[in-house]
């Protein structure tokens, strides 16, 4: 047997194992889910076509769902992204204390999500300390996590918990810049603004890209925070397409759940197959 080939079986060999998993845990399952979206019944035998279909577009939980999370990842993707390159910005130069600047941000990352949230219910609960100290006042209380502020709570939740992820893909951006360009920028008598505009900022359009889609799929991840901020029937405000999905896994509705992920999927797949076509329009 030729070395190329032995190689080729090696490699194939090796990577064996992990096609066994990704096909029975991933494509199997997805597989399956998609049959189950057109039938019905528990164990999905009855062929009914795109009847499930039909009932997810006509609900309205689902339509308030996903409003919901286009919402906050049309609101919170853009506000993480300019958080961690402000961020970013103000701690790549080298000063003193940059180094525990640098690890705080990235101390949200290690915490568990329930002890985040529980220290916002402390804050923000119907007996909160915010509201203690509103009654003290003599002003009017609010349940803020069962109200319209849930939703910026949220959205504040996931800048806090996700920035420091993003820090440090904007900060690795930053360093693979060489430092010549900026030098010579500031020789050419280029202001610190010009010298962004004009080099920083287009030299990091890969990192751009990058962290985009890592944001946009974390969006999808902040179901933990949302449910735990607000439980299984929150304010409408930050009734998401996770809480959907979940509310029908227990109530035993999986072709409704079935529809449901794959419209996520496929809105994520399509989402990011655009933001493809763009980059490969931008390269020369």
């Amino acid at each position: 047997m030729k070395l190329k080939t032995r190689s080729a079986l090696s490699g194939y060999l090796l990577a064996l194992p992990f096609l066994i998993g990704f096909a029975g845990f991933y494509l199997i399952p997805f597989l399956w889910s998609i049959r189950f979206t057109f039938t019905s019944g528990s164990g999905g035998t009855a062929f009914v076509g795109l009847r499930n279909y039909m009932d997810i577009f006509g609900s309205a939980a689902f339509r308030l769902a996903a409003w919901n999370t286009f919402r906050f990842i049309l609101i919170g993707v853009p506000l993480l992204m300019l958080v961690s390159l402000v961020l970013a910005l103000l701690l790549f130069d080298k000063f003193r204390g940059a180094s525990f600047f640098r690890s705080l941000f990235m101390y949200p990352l290690v915490l568990p999500a329930a002890s985040v949230v529980i220290v916002v219910q402390a804050f923000f609960s119907n007996d909160g300390l915010l509201n203690q100290f509103l009654s003290w006042l003599g002003l009017p209380i609010e349940d803020w996590v069962q109200s319209e502020y849930a939703f910026p709570l949220l959205i504040a939740l996931y800048i806090w918990k996700n920035c420091g992820y993003d820090l440090v893909l904007f900060l690795a951006g930053l360093s693979a810049i060489p430092r010549e360009y900026r030098e010579a920028a500031a020789s050419e008598g280029a202001s610190y603004w010009q010298t962004l505009r004009y080099i920083t900022l287009p030299l990091m359009t890969p990192t751009f890209f990058f962290i985009l889609i890592v944001s946009i799929i974390n969006s999808f991840k902040s179901f933990r925070e949302a449910y735990l901020l607000g439980g299984a029937n929150p304010h409408e405000s930050i009734y998401m397409l996770q809480h959907f999905m979940n509310n029908n896994f227990q109530n035993l509705s999986y072709q409704r759940l079935s529809v449901a992920a794959l419209l996520v999927f496929l809105v994520i797949f399509a989402l990011v197959l655009v933001l493809f076509r763009l980059k490969a329009r931008q390269e020369p």
